[in-house]
């Protein structure tokens, strides 16, 4: 594939488009395929697209208010919460933990904030995280 693009670069006609299309896969060739060293990595970011999808068609309503800092502090929120979804931890548990840290530290986060980073917690921590939410009957 990569001969081909030089083969297509060489030749005198087409257009400017194709042109510019091809340079550009010249120059990104290794993060193009940086897939085939690292099975890990998707080819394509599809589950990303609809990890945001959500965001993105709410985005309405999270101006709905007219303050556009909600927004802003909808986008941090989708954030932290993707980010203890992708580490297996129970949000809801984790944002009530969090909150009743700010609450005794007087109404700011907490003076140590890395013991509510998925990646700087203890495996107990994580265990105690990773905990399905509770559905409490309402009856």
């Amino acid at each position: 594939m990569e001969e081909r693009i030089e083969r297509e670069l060489s030749q005198k006609k087409k257009d400017a488009e194709c042109e510019a299309i091809l340079k550009s896969m010249k120059n990104h060739w290794e993060g193009l395929t940086v897939f085939v060293d690292y099975p890990e990595v998707p080819m394509d970011n599809n589950l990303a697209e609809r990890v945001f999808r959500g965001p993105v068609v709410g985005r309405k309503n999270f101006y709905g208010s007219g303050a556009v800092w909600s927004g802003y502090f909808a986008a941090a929120m989708f954030s932290i919460f993707q980010t203890l979804e992708l580490s297996g931890l129970n949000q809801y548990l984790w944002l009530t933990e969090y909150l009743e840290a700010c609450a005794g530290n007087g109404a700011k986060p907490p003076d140590n904030i890395s013991r509510f980073l998925p990646w700087k917690m203890s495996k107990e921590r994580l265990r105690y995280f990773s905990k399905k939410p509770e559905i409490k009957d309402s009856s």
